[in-house]
């Protein structure tokens, strides 16, 4: 094949170079690589960078599931099992999370914004800063939870169980556990 003018034939060589050194990777098991956004709920869902806003989720298993970046904006989570969860920078934004299963879940720099987390377990639940703005906390167990620089501004902490697992907040705590 001559090149001719425009010179073609190295072009559509790199291109299907590249093509073809993607799809090796992918079939070489690379699991993270494509999120299965339109997967079912289950533990260890591959979730990452997917939106699931304004879903109903109650009651689901997602234990061990991958949410690095997803978002749940207004979606109704409550009961779920979310423990062990991989959700660095996953957002929870207006989310109904009412006694959600967060034990040892990855979560720092999560997004809890106006979420609704009422006696939701984080224990053991890495959540370094982490934002829980104007969030219900209600009841919630934070029992070895690590908290460095999570943000709890104009959060109701009322009943909570704090990190040392002994310390009840006060009821109307708000920002702090009193």
């Amino acid at each position: 094949m001559t090149l001719g003018r425009n010179h073609t034939w190295p072009r559509i060589v790199r291109w299907g170079g590249m093509i073809a050194a993607t799809l090796m990777a992918l079939a070489a098991g690379a699991p993270d690589a494509i999120a299965g956004c339109t997967d079912p709920p289950a533990a260890e869902v591959n979730w990452q960078r997917c939106a699931f806003d304004g879903l109903d989720l109650r009651d689901v298993d997602l234990k061990g599931a991958r949410l690095r970046d997803g978002t749940f904006f207004r979606a109704d989570l409550s009961r779920s099992d979310l423990s062990e969860v991989s959700g660095f920078r996953a957002k929870f934004v207006n989310a109904v999370m009412r006694e959600v299963k967060l034990y040892k879940a990855k979560l720092s720099e999560a997004d809890f914004t106006k979420a609704d987390l009422t006696g939701a377990s984080l224990a053991d639940a890495d959540l370094r800063r982490a934002r829980f703005f104007d969030s219900i906390l209600r009841n919630a167990d934070f029992t070895g939870a690590r908290l460095r620089g999570a943000d709890f501004t104009r959060a109701d902490l009322s009943g909570a169980t704090w990190v040392d697992g002994k310390r009840i907040c006060a009821e109307g705590s708000l920002g702090r556990c009193n």
